[in-house]
């Protein structure tokens, strides 16, 4: 299926691995000029290595070293890629974090670095990208979320930004639905990628996520970070043009919401 986005222009951030560098992997298949950015060199520059291999001939990979969590660093994001690119067709928020455990044991500053680190990346990059998306007649912004932002799960502070994120999607949606704006979050359940938090804690304590598999994941295993990125990849087409204003759940039925 041919998804239509040969040449279009997509930002994805926190993309040095994990959902956004697989995210960012389904879209420059599809022939999208991508920007990858992360805190860190080393994998950054591993990274577009790795998505370079899988672009089309004529289809660019750029990476810009910020961090996304301040406002000057997701401004010179924005800026390097409407002066590589011309503009902005697609915006991929899946940068975030959030620490800390239960009520009486997690600070002030682990909640305000969680919102630091999550929700407000995802605001001001998307006030940023909005104008460039307008110059082009359109574009999608698509937040990466989790199953526990549909539901309680998680720690406190994940939770919380999670749903606060879905919230977001939802109202931006209505309001830049007029600007030709698709804004779109996505739900993935417990995915496996190397590094990654599941990852560690099967490398920990093999026996304890054994028995999480066997209570929690009705297929038996862990979802992998493609699955998450060809779906975004969708919801970045003119493929999925209708959907607006909704969160797509990625998670093999472990959720429980309705």
């Amino acid at each position: 299926m041919d998804l239509g986005l040969t040449e279009k222009v997509a930002i994805i951030t926190g993309s040095s691995r994990g959902l956004g560098l697989a995210a960012a992997e389904s879209l420059v298949v599809e022939g999208c000029h991508v920007c990858l950015c992360a805190r860190t060199k080393d994998p950054l520059v591993k990274a577009a290595r790795k998505v370079s291999q899988r672009a089309p001939v004529g289809t660019k990979v750029i990476t810009v070293q910020a961090d996304v969590s301040q406002l000057d660093g997701i401004q010179t994001v924005v800026n390097r890629t409407v002066d590589e690119f011309g503009g902005i067709d697609v915006l991929v928020n899946n940068v975030g974090s959030a620490g800390g455990s239960s009520l009486l044991k997690t600070s002030d500053t682990e909640w305000q670095e969680a919102i630091d680190q999550t929700l407000f990346p995802a605001v001001r990059a998307s006030r940023l990208a909005v104008p460039h998306m307008e110059q082009r007649g359109g574009g999608v912004i698509i937040v990466i979320a989790s199953i526990f932002g549909r539901e309680a799960g998680g720690r406190l502070t994940y939770n919380a930004v999670k749903a606060a994120e879905i919230s977001l999607s939802k109202s931006l949606a209505r309001e830049l639905a007029e600007k030709n704006i698709r804004v779109v979050s996505v739900s993935p359940g417990s995915i496996l990628f190397p590094g990654g938090s599941w990852w560690r804690r099967q490398q920990e304590t093999p026996d304890v996520i054994a028995e999480f598999i066997k209570q929690e994941l009705p297929f038996g295993r862990f979802g992998s970070a493609e699955q998450v990125g060809d779906v975004v990849a969708f919801l970045a087409s003119p493929r999925a043009s209708w959907i607006s204003g909704t969160s797509i759940v990625v998670d093999g039925c472990q959720s429980r919401a309705f």
